[in-house]
């Protein structure tokens, strides 16, 4: 458990489900999810958020390249600090050794039975100070049996939005068979394009006011 003693450094980001804080104690940095200035009405969901993303760090606990939960006491979610930048910041371009990286470490996060279901966003890939990739976000990550059908499902959709990236930043590097899987469109896909996408737009666009596709909150 983090110090109470600990310090802001930065604020990273803020919206309707919480605030999210570069923090440093005696230990070193730390980020830190706080729910204590959420509006009364968003309480339940932004605790039921941030409780799913405990239980998916829970799920990655030890496996490098993602955030390792350090407390969650139902106001506050530590998460260990990744040394890096959103890829929009860092571009990979033309970096196919990132791809395979990241490839990689979707293989392992779905072999510990967990989807994460948000990797469209370019804000929840990571470039490290090394250039590795990391995955940070897991607030809509589903967990569940890894050979489960809708498991598989959901890893192929994991699967095309990080080559959808790569199609952005490294296109000469796609192979036959991942065009062909960018091609093909799941249903489930095509679900959430018909019913659950204009409901999420509402919600985030109309009723929290959120401008842009990151989720982080109306520009001040």
């Amino acid at each position: 458990m983090r110090s109470a003693h600990a310090v802001e450094v930065q604020a990273l980001k803020a919206d309707s489900f919480g605030r999210i804080a570069l923090m440093r104690d005696a230990r070193g940095l730390f980020v830190r999810r706080d729910l204590a200035h959420v509006p009364p009405w968003l309480r339940l969901p932004a605790w039921w958020l941030a409780r799913r993303e405990a239980r998916a760090l829970r799920q990655v606990d030890g496996l490098a390249a993602t955030p390792q939960l350090l407390r969650w006491d139902g106001r506050r979610l530590d998460r260990s600090y990744l040394d890096g930048a959103a890829m929009y910041q860092r571009p990979p371009h033309g970096d196919l050794a990132y791809f395979h990286r990241a490839r990689r470490l979707l293989q392992r996060l779905h072999r510990r039975g967990l989807a994460h279901n948000d990797l469209a966003k370019e804000a929840n890939w990571l470039v490290l100070a090394d250039g590795r990739p990391a995955i940070i976000d897991f607030q809509l990550a589903t967990r569940g049996d890894p050979r489960a059908r809708w498991m598989r499902l959901l890893a192929r959709e994991d699967l095309r939005h990080l080559l959808k990236h790569k199609r952005t930043y490294c296109p000469q590097a796609l192979t036959p068979v991942e065009r062909r899987l960018l091609k093909r469109h799941s249903w489930l896909r095509d679900a959430w394009f018909a019913t659950g996408k204009p409901i999420y737009r509402f919600v985030t666009r109309r009723l929290l006011k959120w401008e842009d596709n990151e989720g982080q909150g109306p520009k001040p």
